[in-house]
């Protein structure tokens, strides 16, 4: 039987701070309550819930000006990293969104969430790709990523994938 339960933080893939949602009774009182991410929707919860709404508004105007301003240094920026290949010219390994978050913070000192780089594989072939980041409150930018050999030099190459996510 479903448990309906008041959120007191945001939590992926099921809502946001001051909703009142129905999950699975194992989660709600085996992970959601016990971490202080839920209370059970009762009487006095539901008294709660304009608070929460009103603290949720506030932290999503916050989170999305926040949000705009990354999205404006990184729109249109170039990232270079370099890669080893064999000598087919075939990479050892793959360029994953964890790598792609640590180049955005050593090039640019912008921290971002793994989650915000949405790849459905990671990167294999060398070239120019096209990444949209997926920052909070749905705010997107546009960054290219250039993967280049290991030692060659770097010069204007096509663009060989266009590895933006929908």
């Amino acid at each position: 039987m479903p448990t309906q339960i008041l959120l007191l933080d945001d939590v992926d893939n099921v809502g946001h701070k001051g909703e009142i949602v129905t999950v699975k009774p194992g989660y709600a009182f085996n992970f959601l309550i016990p971490k202080k991410f839920a209370l059970v929707a009762d009487r006095n919860a539901v008294r709660r819930q304009k608070r929460l709404q009103e603290e949720r508004r506030v932290k999503a105007a916050e989170d999305k000006k926040a949000a705009e301003e990354v999205a404006a240094r990184l729109n249109g920026t170039a990232f270079t990293i370099e890669v080893k290949v064999d000598h087919d010219g075939h990479m050892y390994g793959s360029v994953s969104s964890l790598d792609i978050v640590h180049l955005v913070k050593s090039q640019s000192g912008i921290e971002l969430d793994k989650r915000s780089v949405p790849l459905k594989h990671p990167i294999k072939q060398t070239g120019v790709h096209d990444l949209t980041l997926r920052l909070k409150e749905g705010v997107e930018a546009l960054i290219h990523l250039k993967v280049l050999v290991e030692g060659a030099v770097e010069h204007e190459e096509p663009v060989v994938a266009d590895e933006a996510q929908q």
